[in-house]
């Protein structure tokens, strides 16, 4: 059984993911549903063994594999796409998921997102924060907006990836892309290299730890521009992250570091399509205004965050998950039934659908191109 042809297949079949164990077809995510692929027959021990050499390069990574039970790694196949590996340690046998990763870093118009995130991915410094659950496009949002400064500015870009998923060409900026365990050890230790680097912008894959999110913003806070993800459901819920991360006695000055730094949190959720095949973002935005500011120091004030977020749409292009739903709704894009699912407070979003008539939106605020997460 040759991997090479299976993810192959899966590029044509325009999949997301594959997933590979032993005793099963390989299965494939094709617009959200999984699909076995049973023209290759069931996975058998001797080919999870071919297929972690083939990926698997590196001895100190098949080391890591089975001291530590799972590795994230990088794969590629030439003229046909990268990939995004996940080796895992299951019943004793190994296991793979591949997520595919586009060559071509999609526009905000081709992912359908809001075009407050193009300002936003030109700031001169500060932390920008894009979030959501595993798969929500937070990789692929990230790199819109890198690829789109990338063609704007003059900077010096590092990158701090595990795995370095897409892959940059300078045209403007000069831009150097480090992935963990194999350009540097951890997030902490590349981060602070990152600083003796000239770097214009930092791009962390993720903030993991106190070591890594305390470095961020110390480097945000000197003038540099912060780019990373977190695993959060929303606005608030990541600035909770965050400061819940430290010690109590230090997060009043946590508070203040953040509220210092921080310049805007994109969340993002993949709604399905009711207009056609695929998945639209549904993207709420926080900017750091005055009045969000005195909201992240007082502990006090952080439950207004919503209620700023929601009166600051037009002068500051801010917006929740249930305006970005509506929106949706109202385009024909998503279903009635969808809205509600995903709704942060479904029984409010109902309430507007009935109360808002179809053609009420802002055609301005997303792109209708097809999205390409």
């Amino acid at each position: 059984m040759e991997l090479n042809e299976i993810l192959t297949d899966a590029v044509n079949m325009n999949a997301t993911d594959i997933h590979l164990k032993i005793g099963r077809h390989p299965v494939f995510r094709i617009n959200r549903k999984l699909t076995d692929i049973e023209k290759y027959g069931k996975i058998k021990e001797h080919d999870i063994v071919n297929f972690i050499n083939a990926v698997i390069k590196s001895e100190n990574k098949k080391a890591e594999l089975i001291r530590k039970g799972e590795i994230d790694i990088s794969y590629s196949i030439p003229g046909v796409s990268r990939f995004r590996v996940n080796v895992y340690r299951q019943r004793g046998t190994y296991a793979f998921a591949f997520r595919i990763l586009k060559t071509k870093i999609p526009s905000f118009e081709q992912l359908n997102l809001p075009i407050k995130l193009a300002d936003i991915a030109l700031e001169k410094r500060g932390l920008v924060l894009v979030t959501g659950p595993t798969g929500s496009g937070k990789s692929t949002t990230l790199a819109a907006m890198i690829d789109h400064r990338n063609q704007k500015m003059e900077d010096v870009i590092i990158t701090i990836e595990d795995p370095i998923e897409y892959l940059f060409h300078d045209k403007k900026c000069y831009i150097a892309q480090r992935e963990i365990g194999l350009d540097s050890t951890t997030f902490a230790t590349a981060l602070r290299a990152a600083l003796r680097e000239d770097p214009d912008v930092i791009m962390v894959g993720e903030m993991r730890d106190i070591e890594t999110v305390e470095t961020a913003l110390r480097a945000a806070e000197t003038g540099h521009l912060v780019f990373s993800t977190l695993h959060t459901q929303d606005a608030k819920d990541t600035l909770n992250r965050i400061i819940d991360m430290f010690p109590l006695e230090a997060q009043n000055h946590i508070r203040i570091m953040l509220a210092s730094t921080l310049r805007a949190v994109i969340s993002q959720r993949l709604i399905p399509r009711k207009d056609q095949e695929g998945i639209v973002p549904a993207v709420e935005i926080l900017i750091n205004t005055g009045a969000v500011f005195d909201a992240i120091i007082d502990p006090e004030k952080f439950e207004t965050i919503t209620d700023l977020m929601e009166k600051g749409k037009s002068e500051y292009g801010m917006q929740t998950f249930d305006m970005a739903i509506l929106e949706l709704y109202n385009k024909g894009m998503i279903s009635y039934e969808d809205a509600l699912a995903y709704a942060t407070n479904p029984a409010d979003l109902d309430l507007k659908i009935k109360g808002v008539s179809s053609g009420e939106y802002d055609a301005g605020m997303y792109g209708l191109d097809n999205p390409q997460y």
